[in-house]
C-alpha cells in the first residue's frame, strides 16, 4: 500500500481534503471573519432585541426569489410554532415575504459569496435553543422540526439529528431517498451530509466554516459543520423523509 492509500484509509478522503482546505485557504477565513462581524453589529443594531425561541431557523438567499417564498412558506408551515424563521438575503436584495411575526429577513452590505457566512449571521442575530438550517431552493414537510425536535427533547438526547433527504429532480418527480446513518468514519470518507436535514442544539461549536469554498473546493460547508460538531457533541439519523431536496444533476461532487 502506498503511502497516500494508507493516509486515505486511516484518516478518511474527506478530512485529508479539509486539512489541505485550511492550510491552502485559511487565509481567506480572516476577511471574511471580520465582514461577518460586522454584519451581525450592523444588523443587530437594526433589528433589536428578539425573542428567545425553542428553534431559530436560518434561510441563506441569493436571487432565487420563488425559491425563497416555497422555503419560507414551509418553514412556517411546521407543526412546532415556538420558532424564529430569519432570512439572510446575500447582497442581492429580497423579495416580497409573508408578513408573519415569526418572520425576520435581512440583507447583507455586500455579496460574499460564501454560504457558510451568510448562515453563521443568521445563527449570530438568533437567541434559541436549536438551530436549523433550510436553503432557498429546497422545502421541509410540516413535521420536519416537530420530529427533529422530539428526539433532541427526550431524556438522553442527542445534540443534533439529521433526517433523510427526499431528492427531487428539477420537474418535481421524485429521484429517491437518502437516508444514511451517521457513522462519523464513514463520514470521513463519503459526503452524505447535508445541512437541510440538521437541527441541532446551540453551542459554541455550531458555526460553519468561514474558508472561501469555490464549487472545486471539497468537502462541502455542510460536512465540515457537522463533522466538526460531530468531535464533541452526539449526532443521530432519523429515516423520516422530512426535507424535499431539489437535485441540480450538474452539482454533484460525489456519488451521494
Amino acid at each position: 500500500m502506498n503511502p497516500k492509500q494508507q493516509l486515505r484509509d486511516t484518516f478518511g478522503f474527506l478530512r485529508l481534503m479539509e486539512t489541505r482546505n485550511k492550510a491552502v485557504l485559511g487565509w481567506t477565513a480572516v476577511g471574511l471573519r471580520r465582514q461577518e462581524d460586522a454584519e451581525v453589529r450592523r444588523l443587530a443594531a437594526g433589528l433589536g432585541p428578539r425573542p428567545a425561541t425553542l428553534v431559530a431557523t436560518v434561510i441563506p438567499t441569493y436571487r432565487r426569489p420563488e425559491g425563497l417564498r416555497r422555503a419560507v412558506a414551509s418553514a412556517l408551515a411546521q407543526t412546532v410554532r415556538d420558532q424564529l424563521v430569519v432570512v439572510v438575503d446575500d447582497g442581492a436584495g429580497l423579495p416580497e415575504l409573508p408578513a408573519d411575526p415569526r418572520l425576520v429577513a435581512v440583507s447583507l452590505a455586500r455579496n460574499c459569496a460564501v454560504a457558510g457566512v451568510v448562515r453563521n449571521v443568521g445563527i449570530r442575530l438568533t437567541s434559541s435553543r436549536y438551530v436549523a438550517f433550510l436553503d432557498d431552493d429546497n422545502e421541509w414537510e410540516p413535521d420536519h422540526l416537530a420530529q427533529a425536535l422530539a428526539r433532541l427533547e427526550a431524556p438522553g438526547g442527542p445534540d443534533a439529528v439529521y433526517t433523510a433527504l427526499r431528492r427531487v429532480h428539477p420537474d418535481g418527480t421524485d429521484m429517491d431517498v437518502l437516508s444514511v446513518p451517521f457513522d462519523r468514519r464513514h463520514a470521513a470518507e463519503e459526503g452524505f451530509l447535508d445541512t437541510n436535514a440538521v437541527v441541532a442544539r446551540r453551542t459554541r461549536a455550531l458555526h460553519f466554516s468561514r474558508l472561501r469554498r469555490t464549487a472545486e473546493v471539497i468537502p462541502r460547508e455542510d460536512w465540515e459543520l457537522v463533522f466538526r460538531y460531530s468531535r464533541t457533541h452526539t449526532v443521530e439519523h432519523l429515516p423520516a423523509p422530512t426535507v424535499r431536496y431539489l437535485v441540480n444533476p450538474e452539482s454533484y461532487w460525489t456519488a451521494w
